[in-house]
């Protein structure tokens, strides 16, 4: 078994290991978005990121709940993916003279934290349920359902102009 299953032996066991890892991938997101406000110039991307900024805040405070729910206190789990996403958007962005070409980085880079807050959402939603908690998966969905309209409110903004004026 590898480092991080030792103690996973079952679905449940999972469900509350992959909800430590969001936890920890939300609060790292918290303390990673408002160096990205901060280095965005376009006010519409701007105000994106403090908009998601707000909701990840929120989102935070849910996952909490189905921590509670579930009868766990709230605790998380070094998530390498999430870090390593953050580490390269700050690598990258560091590397960026052009401020429009910068704002492409930034937004590309937030698209790569909500694809992947996708995927985890998705797949805690799926395992609530075949528990038999219909009360967790309606919150997590409520948060996949958040993750999936920032991802599609950023997809707008990059197709219709940050795209094209990195270009």
């Amino acid at each position: 078994m590898g480092l991080l299953s030792k103690d996973i032996k079952s679905l449940d066991d999972l469900f509350i290991h992959t909800l430590q890892d969001i936890y920890y991938a939300e609060q790292q997101i918290t303390k990673a978005l408002p160096q990205m406000i901060e280095q965005v110039t376009d006010p519409q991307l701007k105000q994106a990121f403090q908009t998601h900024l707000g909701e990840t805040q929120q989102q935070i405070q849910m996952v909490e709940q189905v921590f509670r729910m579930h009868g766990h206190d709230p605790k998380g789990v070094t998530c390498p993916a999430i870090d390593g996403i953050i580490d390269e958007a700050q690598e990258i962005s560091g590397e960026i003279a052009d401020p429009q070409v910068l704002d492409a980085a930034l937004l590309a880079a937030a698209q790569a934290v909500e694809h992947y807050e996708i995927t985890r959402y998705g797949t805690l939603v799926a395992w609530a349920k075949q528990l038999g908690r219909d009360d967790c998966a309606g919150v997590l969905h409520q948060i996949l359902d958040q993750e999936k309209a920032t991802d599609q409110k950023l997809n707008r903004i990059a197709e219709s102009k940050i795209n094209t004026q990195a270009a």
